[in-house]
């Protein structure tokens, strides 16, 4: 089969060897994935010809040998730790879940990641209804489906983002570039860190929770300890890694995948291109050039 493997510091297309399922995974034809800035920044530290990928969206050509999950000629999207970037991909049942037909494989494709980062980490926060909640790199894959998110669940949301158009059609009630002096929020994704990081946890409130997911700046997180201790007691700081702090991937999927068919959240995807030519989308995700995401079709 064909696959983008890892050609430092990007990728191209190679035949490769068809995966071999185990018995609770499940063999996808691919048809979409969504490129993920962590998945493109690594190709720079991978070996030459490794497999690659997390997001997948295609049809099951084979079941799972135990049983699980979705059946033969099922529709699907799902995540896995490398190797959705292929013709086939071996896809763990515990992180698979079945597309309606209303469910483009383009818009699906941007689900697994991005969507359940967004998902679990408002989660975490507890009940937004009521709430402020501060979004920071809005404009990407994460913080455009955070912001619709929490706006749903009824949550006063401040999206904070570099490139802000769109981004109050998606739910935002007050866009900035910068966290908002004197500003509290019960609940903060960061998706930045470094600086924006350390002005998120001084404007945490009381009891409230910052949820750091990702780092896109170099610099050191710094903030005066007392404006965490001192003015807001019991608040917490939670890092997340999608990969190891899920524990209901397929279910996460689940409920993104109905949202998505019901048309109450809407993937925002910046461009769709043939995988034939990857290289320079790779590269404008990595420049920071792409807003919300960016999918490659397999054909």
């Amino acid at each position: 089969m064909l696959a983008l493997v890892a050609a430092p510091p990007t990728a191209e297309l190679r035949e490769v060897p068809d995966p071999q399922p185990g018995r609770d995974e499940a063999l996808v034809e691919v048809k979409a994935f969504s490129l993920n800035r962590g998945e493109t920044k690594r190709l720079a530290t991978m070996s030459n010809g490794d497999l690659t990928g997390w997001d997948v969206a295609g049809v099951v050509r084979q079941a799972a040998v135990d049983g699980s999950g979705p059946k033969e000629g099922a529709r699907v999207v799902g995540m896995m730790l490398r190797g959705a970037w292929a013709q086939l991909a071996n896809v763990p049942t515990d992180w698979l879940a079945e597309l309606p037909e209303n469910v483009s494989f383009e818009d699906a494709a941007t689900l697994p990641v991005a969507g359940i980062t967004a998902l679990e980490t408002l989660d975490i926060g507890g009940n937004p209804l009521g709430r402020r909640v501060l979004v920071t790199g809005a404009s990407g894959g994460v913080g455009t489906f955070a912001i619709q998110l929490a706006k749903q669940a009824g949550a006063h949301v401040t999206a904070l983002a570099r490139r802000q158009e769109g981004l109050r059609e998606l739910g935002a009630d007050e866009v900035v570039d910068s966290v908002p002096e004197g500003a509290e929020f019960d609940i903060v994704l960061d998706g930045v860190g470094g600086p924006v990081l350390g002005a998120a946890i001084g404007a945490v409130a009381a009891n409230g929770t910052v949820i750091s997911y990702a780092s896109t700046v170099p610099e050191p997180v710094e903030f005066p300890t007392r404006t965490l201790f001192g003015r807001a007691p019991s608040a917490r700081v939670v890092g997340f890694l999608v990969f190891s702090s899920v524990r209901d991937g397929a279910g996460a999927l689940r409920r993104l995948v109905a949202l998505t068919a019901d048309g109450r959240l809407q993937p925002r995807i910046d461009r769709v291109a043939s995988w034939r030519e990857a290289q320079p989308l790779i590269q404008d995700l990595l420049d920071r050039k792409i807003a919300g995401k960016a999918v490659l079709t397999v054909d």
